[in-house]
């Protein structure tokens, strides 16, 4: 009797739908930036949850990467103003590593976060 191994892979997109979740609700983060990458996966996920019937996950605003390396993530945020930009960072990239490796088992190798504007206080 021979015992196998299984391997159990992520998708990318599961992936992503948890670093989005994890970065969003870092405190000082007030959104996620698609970019114009984002909004066209945007249409795509919009089409493809029309002829599926599904309601996939949002992920707008991170990408994943599979390099020899391992795995990175990149996420483009908006963050408050007032709050520091470096340690806002900072936590998005502990919560999005933590978070990663809590839900799907994965290992992040390298979080890359893009701080794309300040949102301004409203008068």
């Amino acid at each position: 009797m021979t015992t196998g191994r299984a391997e159990i892979v992520v998708a990318a997109p599961v992936i992503a739908a948890v670093a989005a979740h994890a970065a969003a609700n870092t405190p000082g983060v007030v959104r996620l930036e698609p970019g114009v990458r984002g909004l066209l996966n945007t249409f795509v996920r919009a089409g493809r949850q029309r002829w599926t019937d599904t309601d996939p996950a949002p992920a707008d605003g991170v990408r994943i990467q599979h390099t020899q390396a391992g795995l990175v993530v990149s996420a483009d945020i908006t963050i408050a103003a007032g709050g520091q930009a470096a340690a806002i960072g900072h936590a998005v990239q502990q919560q999005i590593t933590r978070a990663v490796l809590d839900h799907t088992g994965q290992k992040v190798d390298r979080v890359c976060v893009c701080i794309i504007d300040i949102a301004g206080q409203q008068p």
